[in-house]
């Protein structure tokens, strides 16, 4: 496959994805917005804390598989055993399916120590704050398994589940859910385990039919060849060995998400845990972003790494960290302009967040200049590297929000994040370029980030120029398509 056929599949993918990306994290904006009027900052900060610890148990659920079921299924088919997909699926959804279940038992058990525990000074809140957790609880072994189904759809280079249960169904019906919680405040009193009930229950039918759609992924690409049981037992045991760096490493990658926002809690109170969360929003927006191109990137550089071709590889690499650079960077770039009123959005109260935003938009153009480079070396077959950077990263991370949280409250949490992101971008950069000579700053990377600085940059100055920076930017991109690489996106006419 050549690498001109191997950017347009990933185009047509990623496109696709970071457009359902895209709404997931707009409506995800909304519904943080929901709960930061609604509620008020405490209540909002015990939900926000809720939701970070669910996603935190469902990370640790799901045994680092949401990596291994993409990178085994391409590299079975990539070196022809294609007759193993089979016994790769059962070594790694089962797993998933019990310990989701010993970790919703845990999480039902513990709620009313981690409500203590977060709701810090705010006692009056723990109450709810506990039956908020214990409803989550409830729906974790679901959200571990819809991602993990889902993961063995996109296995099979079949994005569309993934774009349309997740991104589009899943978002769509949390924001209608969500909503309908905030309009009852009109008429019933409502409380924080209602808002979770609604957050929580679309993964129920998401789930439902994302095991529909793996079913028929995994019956499409059925092979009749028989493996045998040696082959079998050697694939388990390379699937875990492969695995297990990768289970630890996914969850500290999702404790540098999520955990500080439970830190701010604990160390600050929950008042400032919901400025930070709400200050912090975006960085999930531009995420979304990356995990949707990458998504779309990772089966095929998986399949170039297995087979040897860096070359493909590396314009892969190039190619789509120059695209997520033309989308995100006028992001951080506007972000850092209107916090402040990207912040009175939610509430007077939250204004106190622009800082925070700043910090934390800072860093992130750094972190998506890496492009999905975490991705990159795990599809190397870097796992125990992959899992040393992320673990250096969260103890930064850490020990930072210990020092800086109870001085400065949520800007000490953003510095702490900002700091793990840089170090958890350059350290794999280093390792992915000594290692493989893959980097991802090719043309297009450096014309998207010359670009969108020369059009979005002076608005720190004039910040009025916003009118004539975005057309700016459009045509900017339309007359340099080809150093961007933007004919992929534009579909192959057939010939007769």
């Amino acid at each position: 496959m050549t690498a001109t056929t191997q950017t347009r599949g990933a185009a047509r993918g990623g496109l696709a994805n970071m457009a359902g990306s895209a709404l997931a994290g707009g409506t995800g904006v909304v519904v943080t917005w929901i709960v930061a009027r609604v509620l008020g900052p405490e209540q909002a900060g015990a939900f926000f804390a809720a939701t970070a610890a669910f996603v935190l148990a469902g990370g640790l659920a799901k045994l680092g598989t949401n990596t291994s079921l993409v990178y085994w299924p391409a590299r079975l088919r990539a070196t022809g055993r294609s007759h193993l997909l089979g016994a790769c699926l059962r070594t790694g959804i089962p797993p998933v399916a019990v310990f989701s279940l010993v970790l919703a038992v845990a999480l039902w058990a513990g709620a009313p120590v981690i409500a203590r525990l977060t709701a810090g000074e705010s006692a009056h809140v723990v109450a709810e704050h506990t039956a908020g957790l214990r409803v989550l609880a409830v729906f974790l072994p679901l959200q571990a398994l819809t991602d993990v189904l889902l993961t063995v759809t996109r296995g099979y280079r079949i994005m569309r589940p993934t774009v349309l249960l997740d991104r589009v169904l899943r978002s769509g019906l949390q924001l209608v859910a969500v909503s309908a919680a905030g309009v009852a405040t009109l008429w019933l009193t409502t409380s924080l385990p209602v808002f979770a009930v609604a957050w929580a229950a679309p993964y129920l039918p998401v789930a439902l039919l994302a095991g529909y759609a793996a079913r028929r992924a995994y019956l499409t690409g059925l092979v009749s060849a028989r493996s045998g049981r040696s082959e079998r037992r050697q694939l388990r045991r390379e699937f875990w060995l492969f695995t297990g760096p990768r289970a630890v490493a996914a969850v500290a990658q999702l404790a540098l998400q999520r955990v500080d926002v439970l830190l701010v809690a604990a160390l600050g109170g929950l008042a400032p845990a919901a400025v930070y969360a709400v200050a912090g929003r975006f960085v999930v927006l531009i995420q979304f972003a990356n995990q949707g191109l990458s998504q779309s990137v990772q089966p095929r550089l998986a399949e170039a790494l297995s087979t040897g071709d860096r070359a493909a590889a590396n314009h892969l690499y190039q190619t789509a960290t120059g695209w997520l650079v033309l989308v995100t960077w006028p992001v951080n770039l506007l972000v850092i302009c209107g916090a402040p009123d990207y912040l009175r959005l939610f509430g007077a109260e939250y204004t106190a967040g622009v800082p925070v935003v700043r910090v934390l938009a800072g860093a992130m153009l750094v972190a998506t200049g890496c492009g999905m480079v975490d991705m990159v070396l795990a599809m190397a077959g870097r796992t125990s590297a992959n899992l040393g950077n992320v673990l250096i990263a969260l103890t930064v991370m850490i020990g930072l929000d210990v020092l800086l949280v109870p001085r400065w409250g949520a800007l000490g949490a953003a510095a702490g994040l900002a700091c793990a992101m840089v170090v958890n971008n350059l350290l794999p950069l280093a390792q992915v370029y000594r290692g493989t000579g893959l980097h991802p700053f090719g043309p297009g990377t450096r014309t998207a980030a010359l670009l969108a600085v020369c059009c979005f940059g002076p608005l720190i100055f004039v910040p009025t120029a916003v009118v004539v920076a975005v057309p700016a930017y459009v045509a900017g991109a339309w007359l340099l398509r080809e150093r961007l690489m933007l004919r992929a996106f534009i579909p192959m006419r057939r010939t007769s």
